[in-house]
């Protein structure tokens, strides 16, 4: 009987649509606690160089990037209202003050449309290739989650490309989600499918290996705090200590990767907009420039919570979900 259960459900009486359930509920929450940080270093942004019309910026609500298109500068543009701000502080309690606690979350709604499914897809897709490589692997089963983490953020990138691009698209062009089809028709007709993945390969230069890393590094993190604090199954501070130091790690390792990704990423947006060449050279360049005066402080400042929250926060969900089917199982 036992073992029936164990190979229809492998991950310890979890099922994927309870898995799905356990990732869309720690995407929800990790945007909604990410989302004001980036709102607010936009903000700042801003206010030292204005957005002109037609020029993009790099939108996350720490899930995933997104490329915003600037409107017309006579619009009420969140990322344009007036304000000075002195810091990041100030700009906290002066927007909440004179724009109301529910502009600290401005832009979220329209990206939440994809980030949860490409996080759901991603942590879902993680969990069953994780099992399964893990009893294939044998010996070298401690290397099965660097390699499902890659593979797993392929996958989610793959799905999730083209609807970031036309939604990219439809923003650059005030198109409506009438005019959908016509966005799509239009660019397969006159660049052929590939361009509907366009920024796939951006993307994938440093999500590729920040994942890999950082799902080798969680696994390490959790099995060694369990053992240190003598737990068989790791607690909420685990999971989050575990989350955090991997994913500061990964962001660490990965920031020349994540300026290449968030320049090219930026240009292919104002190509819809403003016509402008891309220059691999100008990238190539910036990068010793962006590592020396940004660092890696802002990117750790903002990947770190995401990470820690949105795996802390998943794990609760599954481990919720295991107490109640074995309840469920005891009783029938």
């Amino acid at each position: 009987m036992s073992s029936q259960r164990s190979s229809s459900v492998p991950r310890g009486d979890i099922t994927p649509v309870q898995q799905m359930i356990a990732s869309c509920s720690g995407a929800i929450i990790t945007s909604l606690f990410v989302t004001p940080l980036d709102v607010v270093k936009i903000r700042l942004q801003a206010q030292r160089n204005p957005f002109p019309k037609g020029k993009c910026f790099v939108y996350c609500n720490g899930l995933m990037d997104h490329i915003c298109v600037c409107e017309n500068g006579i619009s009420k543009a969140w990322y344009k209202a007036p304000g000075h701000f002195s810091g990041t502080l100030d700009a906290f309690i002066k927007i909440i003050r004179m724009e109301g606690i529910r502009s600290l979350w401005s832009g979220l709604p329209p990206t939440l449309v994809m980030a949860v499914p490409a996080t759901v897809i991603y942590f879902t897709c993680y969990d069953q290739l994780c099992a399964v490589l893990k009893l294939r692997m044998g010996d070298r089963s401690d290397y099965a989650p660097l390699l499902a983490g890659a593979v797993a953020r392929v996958g989610s990138a793959t799905v999730i490309s083209p609807l970031e691009l036309i939604r990219t698209k439809m923003q650059s062009e005030k198109q409506s989600y009438r005019e959908l089809s016509a966005v799509i028709q239009s660019a397969l007709h006159n660049q052929g499918w590939r361009s509907l993945w366009r920024g796939w390969g951006p993307t994938l230069l440093r999500d590729v290996p920040f994942s890999a890393m950082y799902w080798f590094n969680y696994e390490k993190g959790k099995a060694w705090l369990c053992q240190y604090y003598n737990f068989t199954d790791p607690t909420f501070a685990i999971t989050f200590t575990a989350g955090a130091l991997s994913g500061s790690f990964a962001s660490i390792v990965t920031l020349p990767f994540d300026v290449v990704k968030t320049k090219r990423q930026v240009e292919l947006g104002e190509l819809q907009t403003m016509k402008c060449e891309y220059s691999g050279e100008i990238i190539t360049a910036q990068i010793s420039l962006c590592l020396l005066s940004s660092g890696f402080l802002p990117r750790l400042i903002k990947v770190a919570p995401a990470c820690a929250i949105m795996i802390s926060t998943y794990e609760f969900g599954k481990a919720f979900f295991r107490r109640y089917n074995q309840k469920k199982q005891r009783v029938t």
